[in-house]
């Protein structure tokens, strides 16, 4: 056996000094590698990172609950939640459930992202091709991720100016950072000049359907949001047609499960 090289004078023997190690996104459950920018922490390094295979059977619940498209699921086992999450409840990122993102708002849970993207591909009537989305209400950037792998273009507007901020720090490396494009305003109103717009969805609530988001659809476009007071439900309405306005002939509504959401409020938060 070979001996080990005498001390120094001073040094001790011993295991060598801790590294710390930078955080590192690993391969996908449906691409081979993603930049290393984004690659996925080792458990072994922050335990309350959640692993590769824990995305990978969040994407298995989601089919297993219903989820059928291949696109949206394959979005969803890309897009890293942990990451946008405070780092105590990284642990919990990939549990369905909605989480504190501070500002007294949640990130949604992760089967509402799935489905309310699902709908609104099921029930799409534009032109297959350069497709454009808007989303209301950005909060910590979590499902702007998953809508910029599913769309060639993303307009998300937040009204909070601590939660735009949030998600532009998430989202600065995000390797499909280009088709995205972040606001903060009035989501109801803010997003117009990007429009009009194959999907908007709504991350918040409202009573009726907001008849200033119906006027920036396409024909054949569809709006996804939890409408209904007191009772909410997720809903779908598609434009049918283009008379210039907004009435209700021009619309037909499809209406799904009962969720809960916070209202939409309007303006920017002071």
């Amino acid at each position: 056996m070979a001996q080990r090289p005498p001390l120094k004078p001073g040094e001790k023997r011993g295991l060598p000094p801790a590294v710390k190690l930078t955080p590192k996104w690993g391969q996908t459950v449906t691409r081979p590698v993603v930049p290393t920018s984004y690659a996925m922490a080792k458990t072994a390094d922050n335990p309350g990172l959640a692993s590769e295979r824990q995305r990978a059977r969040l994407v298995e619940r989601l089919a297993q609950q219903g989820i059928a498209d291949a696109d949206v699921l394959r979005a969803m086992g890309l897009v890293p939640r942990h990451r946008f999450v405070d780092d105590g409840l990284a642990s919990r990122a990939y549990e369905d459930t909605a989480l504190p993102i501070g500002f007294q708002q949640t990130i949604s849970q992760p089967f509402v992202v799935a489905r309310s993207q699902a709908l609104a591909r099921s029930h799409l009537m534009t032109p297959e091709g350069m497709r454009s989305a808007l989303e209301v209400g950005t909060g910590c950037g979590y499902q702007a991720a998953v809508m910029s792998e599913l769309y060639e273009s993303v307009v998300s507007v937040e009204r909070i100016p601590g939660l735009h901020d949030l998600a532009k720090s998430n989202l600065a490396n995000w390797p499909a950072g280009a088709r995205l494009r972040l606001v903060l305003g009035d989501g109801l109103v803010d997003g117009e000049p990007w429009g009009p717009f194959d999907v908007i969805v709504l991350a918040a609530g409202m009573s009726d359907a907001p008849t200033d988001l119906l006027r920036q659809l396409k024909v054949g476009g569809v709006l996804v949001a939890p409408l209904g007071a007191p009772d909410q439900h997720l809903r779908v309405i598609r434009r049918l047609r283009d008379n210039g306005s907004s009435d209700s002939g021009g619309f037909e509504t499809f209406t799904f499960e009962s969720v809960a959401f916070v209202p939409i409020l309007r303006g920017i938060q002071p």
